[in-house]
């Protein structure tokens, strides 16, 4: 079997589209958080779990971002964060390489690779960063699709209220370079009711499988399969 990254800026639908296809895919399938919020993950390692219940008695956010990696804090403590990221990122890798062994497609809701690839792998300017972009480029897998939910920057400052139109601009460019470095990449048109997202990413899902092996998916394929077409 393979994986699957869904992605894109918060407001796109990634959660609720990622549950929609683990129940509807015509495919065994389970689904794995692969994003930085310690509170929508469905799987923790317990270092993990312990920092950020330390951190909620203290009143202190634990919904950090991919910036929590380079965080102030002087650089041994910023090296054990990078250090604690590290774990927790290979610990969930290996639970998406043991639902593989199981003939299970595995359906990542967000990615880390994608969530950091700005910040980190492409434009790093800490020591930190640098060592967990190096991780994410050259050692950590990649999914072998990535399904980019892109939506105008109008319509996801709607529906989530975070963010201005430049920062969501800002996002959806990022997103997009993607297509530079997943080995499969397919956009698909999130400002559509949600019954047709999830229809347009099973299409893309189903033809991956498909023809997985085979030859990748050309630009008038992934059209179809995505409504928009692949990225630039």
């Amino acid at each position: 079997m393979f994986t699957v990254a869904l992605v894109g800026p918060d407001g796109a639908g990634k959660t609720t589209v990622a549950h929609e296809l683990a129940r509807k895919l015509p495919l065994p399938t389970t689904y794995l958080y692969m994003g930085v919020a310690p509170g929508s993950s469905n799987r923790l390692l317990p270092t993990t779990w312990v920092v950020h219940a330390l951190r909620r008695r203290r009143g202190v956010p634990t919904e950090a971002g991919p910036a929590g990696v380079g965080r102030r804090g002087g650089g041994a403590r910023s090296l054990l964060r990078l250090a604690n990221r590290v774990a927790e990122e290979s610990y969930r890798q290996v639970l998406a390489w043991w639902h593989r062994a199981r003939g299970r497609v595995v359906l990542f809701d967000r990615h880390f690779f994608a969530d950091y690839y700005s910040t980190d792998v492409r434009e790093a300017t800490s020591l930190a960063r640098r060592l967990h972009g190096l991780f994410l480029a050259r050692v950590y897998p990649k999914p072998d699709l990535v399904v980019y939910l892109d939506a105008p920057a109008a319509l996801l400052l709607a529906r989530k209220g975070e963010g201005t139109l430049e920062s969501l601009e800002a996002l959806r460019r990022n997103y997009e370079r993607l297509a530079e470095a997943a080995p499969r990449f397919v956009r698909v048109d999130a400002s559509q009711p949600l019954d047709a997202v999830v229809a347009d990413a099973s299409a893309a899902i189903c033809e991956f499988a498909e023809n997985r092996g085979r030859k990748p998916l050309t630009e008038g394929r992934q059209a179809r399969a995505g409504g928009i077409g692949p990225g630039p």
